[in-house]
């Protein structure tokens, strides 16, 4: 017997696709428009693709100089996320349920998730400001310290569910811990890594409130959203610029996703196949 189909949850669905492909609808067409077309109808598809947006933008003095401040903070916090975040959380993973330093560590940082930037963002700046990190590697350095907390909860959880027995052997082997992290356990991280990679990397590069408060002051420190920004002045506002550096912004780091993203399900569907395979075998 089929079943009917939820009308309710298609409903839903629909929407929450509108939701999404409307905006992007709303900053391609407007990229592709002069400002006086613009003006006239923002929804109107327009009557000719105009490139001359896109040619001003990459003209534009300092957006190379923005361009390369963005990757770096991107790659360097990304590195970093990679070597710091896996490691802490292996740490505790394995040793919350002997220590209850490892325990009461792991719920400290739990908390930090709960905490929203609007409440610490004015003592976090105010820190940056007294040790001089109000610039590119200072908050390429907050980035990767903001990232642990939720890094910690994904990781200790995939970390749990690789068995301990692959230890047991590299110990009995005479392996040390740190050789057994990373010819063992940190290969099979693959599918949590990549999962941090891309929602870290999309917030590095996307992020406009931090760059707003620690870099505004300097343009040379200005990352591509602040560029983007500051394409207004006290009178005018140069919607044209703005969609299609946004369009700029968004396209690498959406080829990008992409491809983790099929990373991720490949490796996530080899792990899980896997797992199920060694359970059957029990």
């Amino acid at each position: 017997m089929r079943r009917k189909p939820n009308v309710l949850v298609y409903v839903l669905l629909v929407l929450g696709a509108i939701m999404i492909i409307f905006p992007m609808y709303l900053t391609i067409i407007s990229a592709f428009k002069p400002m006086d077309e613009l003006t006239k109808s923002i929804f109107a598809w327009p009557s000719s693709f105009y490139l001359g947006n896109f040619k001003e933008v990459i003209t534009k003095e300092g957006f190379l100089h923005s361009v390369i401040n963005t990757v770096f903070i991107t790659v360097v916090a990304c590195v970093g996320v990679v070597l710091v975040v896996p490691l802490v959380s292996y740490a505790i993973a394995r040793n919350m349920d002997q220590k209850k330093y490892y325990k009461f560590l792991y719920f400290f940082l739990l908390i930090g998730i709960f905490v929203p930037f609007q409440v610490k963002m004015m003592p976090l700046v105010q820190v940056m400001s007294n040790f001089h990190m109000l610039n590119v590697s200072g908050i390429t350095v907050v980035y990767i310290a903001s990232s642990v907390c939720e890094g910690v909860f994904l990781y200790v959880a995939f970390i749990q569910g690789v068995p301990g027995e692959l230890e047991e052997s590299a110990y009995m082997d005479g392996a040390g811990p740190l050789y057994t992290y990373g010819k063992i356990i940190f290969p099979l991280l693959k599918p949590m890594t990549a999962t941090v990679l891309i929602m870290d990397g999309l917030w590095f590069w996307n992020d406009f409130f931090l760059p707003l408060l620690a870099l505004n002051k300097t343009p040379d420190n200005y990352t591509l959203t602040l560029f983007i920004y500051n394409f207004k002045s006290q009178t005018t506002v140069n919607y044209s610029l703005i969609f299609a550096g946004l369009l700029l912004v968004m396209l690498p780091i959406m080829i990008l996703y992409v491809f983790l993203q099929k990373q991720i399900m490949g490796r996530s569907g080899q792990w899980c196949s896997k797992r199920l395979t060694e359970r059957s075998r029990r």
